[in-house]
């Protein structure tokens, strides 16, 4: 009588748990179910809302040339917004600088055509110049450009009024002229090689 009693109850038992199993798989196999069966609409939505890398910051075009106003007034920069210069004893569309000079005052090179940038820049005066190692040098208005290798940050006009490698060096302005006002203080910057102390009297441009 006692082993029978024993079996029923332990047949009670595996039923429950049977059940018990059952309806756990159920629920798991309902959960699956529902997502496998979300509308695609809403499935897009969710993924849309997965925060994506940020867009980065437009490249500067190497080539532009761009108008900054400073103590000098307004002037030609690079796309990074160092002073660009002109070259006194430059003829038009020719470069007299060179070796040591290129050294000191960088030629502004590009790669394609340069292009004017904010500011105010003309750009049918904007060309280049082949110079005798077959790079492209801007020039402006006839004046082919230059850069100064003391000027470390954008807006230093440490170049202003010098005098190396024969003439004179000036900032240059929107129209294409050059801009003799000289330097608002000192910069106790380092003279380039050659280099002399602003004469008071600009000699007038050769072109």
């Amino acid at each position: 009588m006692r082993s029978n009693t024993r079996t029923a109850a332990a047949v009670a038992a595996a039923v429950l748990c049977a059940a018990a199993l059952a309806g756990c798989s159920d629920s798991g196999g309902s959960g699956s179910a529902s997502k496998r069966d979300m509308p695609a609409d809403f499935a897009e939505a969710s993924a849309s809302q997965t925060p994506s890398a940020s867009s980065s910051a437009p490249a500067r075009n190497p080539n532009e040339i761009s108008v900054a106003s400073g103590p000098l007034g307004q002037i030609l920069v690079d796309s990074k917004g160092h002073t660009l210069y002109l070259f006194e004893a430059d003829t038009r569309n020719k470069s007299t600088c060179s070796g040591d000079c290129a050294v000191d005052w960088p030629p502004q090179i590009v790669t394609g055509q340069p292009k004017a940038g904010k500011g105010g820049v003309d750009q049918t005066l904007l060309s280049t110049a082949t110079r005798s190692d077959g790079k492209k040098q801007v020039t402006y208005r006839g004046h082919p450009l230059y850069r100064f290798e003391a000027d470390k940050k954008p807006g230093e006009t440490r170049g202003q009024g010098l005098t190396a490698f024969g003439a004179k060096w000036y900032v240059i302005d929107p129209a294409g002229n050059r801009v003799t006002k000289p330097q608002p203080s000192p910069t106790g910057s380092p003279s380039p090689t050659g280099a002399s102390p602003t004469e008071s009297s600009p000699s007038a441009s050769s072109y």
